[in-house]
């Protein structure tokens, strides 16, 4: 059995193979921002910290910042987050081993 570690960095030759996007095959989080108002994160484990002015969210491979104001969690479900307001900036924090 593979761990969680190896799961996130190497993709199987089968997925390789069939052609499987790596976000979906794997933990690694997928971030789709459309335009200043929306972010639609897919592949997180939790919401850390929220705010009206900042969202802090855990990623299988770092935690994902979100600032700017008027935010609200739009959608959740266990996989996917639809975030809306006026974002104002995105930095992300490397978890290093």
């Amino acid at each position: 059995m593979r761990s969680r570690k190896n799961k996130n960095k190497v993709p199987s030759k089968i997925n390789k193979l069939l052609e499987i996007p790596q976000e979906v095959s794997t933990n690694i989080p997928k971030l789709t921002v459309i335009g200043f108002e929306r972010i639609l994160v897919e592949n997180y484990k939790a919401i850390l910290e929220y705010q009206d002015f900042y969202i802090r969210i855990s990623t299988y491979v770092g935690i994902l910042n979100i600032n700017g104001y008027e935010l609200s969690l739009q959608e959740m479900t266990t996989d996917d987050l639809l975030i809306t307001g006026k974002i104002e900036g995105i930095d992300f924090e490397s978890i290093t081993d």
